[in-house]
């Protein structure tokens, strides 16, 4: 079997699939047979529109049959140098790039990653339908009272991460606590851009009490599961992803119930931010998950 996994701005998340080494021919057949939005033109060998990274992860090489269409064209875009070229014929030694068109599947893992069509707009995160019903009560008439909100969601998140941090550091996690610290300074450069927008408002105003969020706490807070000292890597992740998903359909609800379009084009530029932290966290999780699968002992804590 050949395990190919995608990764691409344009793409909500990294997407592996298990495909019958050469029995569904080249790279590109692969890909549009699972949706994934490598682009492609001629499908020949002669457009270099379907150009993509890769990147051999399994230890096992196997022998490279450049075509010449393909040599060519590599060359002309100037993703190939002449010692690659040998290395190819010579050594049998993958080139970085290739054309998906001209690149036939064969029994090895590999990660696959493109630029994609910059024309298209970008994949929003993998979220589920919530992010319109966001529950507890939360309408909100103005910016001041939205910026009050943001500030408390990005403060307790922050706050949170760096409490989940010294409790990992206490119990002797490192990966975890240094991956919460992060996370953390995530949320404080988010809470300060809050901060800034609000200027010279008075946030602490408009800070709703803990009794009107769903659950009793802002959705930003990581699930309390994740402050157990025998938590993986993996599990912190999926802890502090959970979070960000909160947020980011806090956010979308925000947008979508408020009858103020000032708030409304606050909140969708709020979203577009807690987007990009879902999206690095389905990331991570993917790659964690891909190593701990892969890795010689089963993956570490």
């Amino acid at each position: 079997m050949a395990n190919v996994t995608f990764s691409s701005p344009v793409m909500s998340k990294d997407v592996t699939v298990y495909a019958v080494a050469g029995d569904r021919g080249t790279l590109l057949a692969v890909a549009k047979a699972h949706k994934i939005p490598i682009p492609f033109d001629c499908q020949d060998g002669e457009c270099g529109s379907c150009l993509v990274e890769v990147q051999h992860l399994s230890r096992n090489k196997y022998a490279i049959a450049l075509t010449e269409k393909e040599k060519e064209l590599l060359k002309q875009l100037g993703k190939i140098t002449k010692a690659e070229v040998t290395d190819a014929e010579v050594n049998d030694m993958p080139p970085h790039y290739r054309l998906a068109c001209q690149y036939f599947v064969r029994n090895e893992e590999i990660l696959v990653t493109f630029e994609g069509d910059q024309t298209l707009p970008p994949q929003g995160p993998h979220i589920t339908h919530a992010a319109s019903r966001y529950t507890g009560g939360i309408k909100i008439g103005s910016v001041d009272e939205f910026l009050g909100y943001a500030v408390k969601v990005e403060e307790d998140a922050a706050v949170h991460y760096e409490q989940l941090a010294a409790a990992m550091d206490d119990c002797g996690n490192e990966r975890a606590a240094a991956l919460f610290r992060q996370l953390g300074g995530f949320s404080r450069l988010h809470l300060a851009e809050a901060k800034s927008r609000a200027g010279s408002i008075d946030v602490t105003k408009h800070v709703p009490p803990d009794y009107v969020w769903p659950d009793h706490t802002t959705p930003e807070r990581a699930s309390v599961w994740a402050a157990d000292p025998s938590l993986s890597r993996l599990d912190a992740l999926k802890a502090a992803l959970q979070g960000e998903r909160r947020g980011y359909e806090f956010y979308c609800a925000a947008a979508a119930t408020t009858n103020t379009p000032e708030v409304a084009a606050m909140a969708k530029e709020f979203v577009k931010e807690e987007a990009e932290h879902v999206k690095i966290l389905e990331a991570w999780v993917t790659r964690e998950e891909w190593d701990m699968k892969h890795s010689p002992v089963g993956g570490s804590a």
